[in-house]
């Protein structure tokens, strides 16, 4: 074998207390490395997130000279803290190969390439099939989607054709070195443990505001499942108690996706399932009702807006009417609803982005989250802010206005967020959880001693950013 020990590496260094609800694995890099089994003598995966002993670089290269590792793979994926990963592959050894690959290094390679010198090839795309062919020792010119530095220069191979998505293994979780468990904003509300099974990749829709339906090659990956053998395979070996679907749509082929329930039920898998759907779902009332008997407890759905324009805007194929429609239906099952919106729109007003927390109280949706606009390279949204006066989209994506400036935008999701959150929709979201039985009897009662605490640690951390007022700041700090 060409190499020896291979290091896979997720550099993001955070903890459960800066994440709503959790540390998720890292499933991309996961695959890779599971991909790169049986091609080296030793294969380790290193999360920093779990490795708090190995943050400090120092320690890092000691743990890699020691257990002489020859390759170093590392996974660049997110915007947050971009610099410092950027930074930190800066100080890698010089005498061990250094590949980058993730959603931010296949759209940032040239960047990449000119600030960090020690990186000597980038993977573009999805990366299983390019990792076994690195490991392989195939000439570098002949393996497609690879950008690599050789005699000085930079090359880039034609891009990569995406592979089958049944050619490609499940992560094999014996890699990992640490869980991931249930928090709510750095609360830990239990012990439970959860993972994630990524039953399909693509999407058969075409949202002119997402930002994953095209990868940073502009590839579009159409919807492409796995099959339903291998999907319930991977389900029965994770010991986490609870499973989150991570597909761009869980429910996009829907006697799939029943059929997948039923050899829940018939199996006696007990989990508890979160996945993301359409609001579509609301269509097929019996599926609703077998996914509630399978153990689905919450459905994260995709709203994005309360006003046709933006819905028309987004190519979202739904209006007003249909989500309250929809509703309606949802309501007469024992699941949790999670909307997600998006504010700060092209031509949105500030009063059309505040409805977004009366319009959820209306609908019925037990919980929301909200995130300002954002689009990349490829986005079709761009051309409509390119053309609207005073529309602004930074080289991250961020869309601003001349009129509603970023530090305008996060006041706005404030008021959304105290609007929507207040004390008597925490109850309502506690009682809602019980009702779906989305926690044991056990880890409700840990829920709750620690619920007012989470409330308070939320006014608090406002607070500590001089985002309320007096008034509040004597109830909460002062105990008047």
């Amino acid at each position: 074998m060409q190499y020896k020990h291979a290091l896979f590496l997720y550099p993001y260094i955070e903890s459960s207390a800066t994440a709503t609800m959790g540390i998720f694995p890292p499933t991309g890099i996961e695959y890779v490395a599971t991909s790169a089994k049986g091609l080296v003598d030793k294969l380790t995966l290193l999360d920093l997130r779990h490795e708090t002993d190995l943050c400090d670089i120092n320690k890092l290269i000691e743990f890699m000279q020691r257990e002489a590792v020859d390759i170093l793979c590392v996974s660049l994926t997110w915007n947050r803290q971009y610099e410092e990963i950027r930074d930190l592959l800066n100080l890698m050894p010089d005498d061990i190969p250094l590949v980058v690959g993730g959603y931010k290094a296949t759209e940032r390679v040239e960047e990449l390439f000119e600030y960090c010198p020690k990186i000597d090839m980038i993977v573009r795309g999805e990366g299983e099939d390019m990792i076994k062919e690195i490991l392989k020792g195939e000439p570098l010119e002949n393996i497609k989607g690879l950008s690599y530095r050789k005699d000085g220069k930079v090359t880039h191979n034609p891009n990569r054709p995406l592979p089958d998505v049944n050619s490609i293994a499940y992560p094999d979780r014996s890699l990992r070195r640490g869980e991931c468990r249930l928090s709510l904003h750095g609360v830990n509300v239990t012990n439970v443990t959860y993972d994630t099974v990524l039953s399909s990749r693509g999407c058969p829709f075409n949202c002119k505001f997402c930002t994953f339906s095209l990868n940073p090659l502009g590839q579009k990956r159409n919807y492409a499942a796995r099959t339903v053998d291998s999907v319930i395979r991977e389900i029965e070996e994770i010991k986490a108690e609870i499973i989150l679907f991570s597909d761009d749509n869980f429910f996009t082929d829907i006697r799939r996706a029943e059929k997948i329930c039923d050899l829940i039920i018939e199996r006696g898998i007990k989990k508890r399932f979160i996945a993301q759907a359409r609001i579509d779902i609301a269509k097929y009332p019996k599926l609703l009702d077998k996914i509630a008997k399978a153990g689905f407890k919450v459905l994260l759905l995709g709203i994005e807006s309360p006003h046709n324009w933006v819905l028309e805007q987004f190519n979202k194929g739904f209006d007003q009417a249909t989500i309250r429609k929809c509703f309606e239906t949802f309501k007469k099952f024992p699941i949790y609803y999670h909307g997600y919106f998006i504010y700060g729109n092209i031509g949105e007003t500030e009063e059309e982005m505040l409805y977004i927390a009366q319009f959820a109280k209306e609908i019925g949706v037990d919980s929301i989250t909200f995130h300002k606009l954002r689009m990349e390279r490829f986005s079709p949204l761009k051309e409509i802010a390119d053309r609207t006066p005073g529309y602004h989209v930074t080289s991250r994506g961020e869309v601003y206005s001349d009129k509603f400036s970023h530090p305008a935008l996060k006041k706005i999701g404030r008021k959304i967020k105290f609007s929507f959150y207040t004390p008597i929709t925490l109850l309502k979201m506690l009682r809602k959880l019980t009702i779906v039985r989305f926690f044991t009897f056990k880890e409700l009662v840990t829920v709750v001693v620690v619920f007012p605490l989470l409330f308070k640690k939320i006014i608090q951390r406002e607070i500590h950013k001089n985002r309320l007022g007096d008034s509040l700041k004597r109830i909460f700090v002062n105990n008047k």
